[in-house]
């Protein structure tokens, strides 16, 4: 059994750090979880990045999780009604948060 790999991003997720962060997203062994916790803000090009961490995941018949998403995070994922396409254990309820 393969052990499970978090990692925790912090400050901006933004087109600012995108260049830094890829090559972390997609490391080998890649995370299975990603806790986004600490993130400040979230910009289009680091909803691409977690798009491709889990396309990327996809294809590699592993799971990628994204838990714990900051206040900035589920602004952002309900904006774009991406809850579903991540289907993880994340689901926004009626006040437009996440619960486990």
């Amino acid at each position: 059994m393969s052990q499970s790999r978090v990692l925790r991003i912090e400050g901006e997720l933004t087109i600012f750090r995108a260049a830094e962060l890829k090559p972390v997203l997609l490391d080998h062994p890649a995370p299975s979880e990603i806790d986004l916790s600490g993130v400040t803000e979230l910009d289009t090009a680091g909803v691409q990045l977690l798009l491709l961490a889990k396309a990327t995941a996809l294809a590699a018949h592993r799971e990628l999780r994204l838990v714990a998403p900051s206040p900035a995070v589920t602004e952002v994922f309900e904006l774009l009604n991406l809850a579903a396409y991540f289907d993880d254990p994340l689901l926004m309820d009626a006040r437009g948060t996440y619960e486990s």
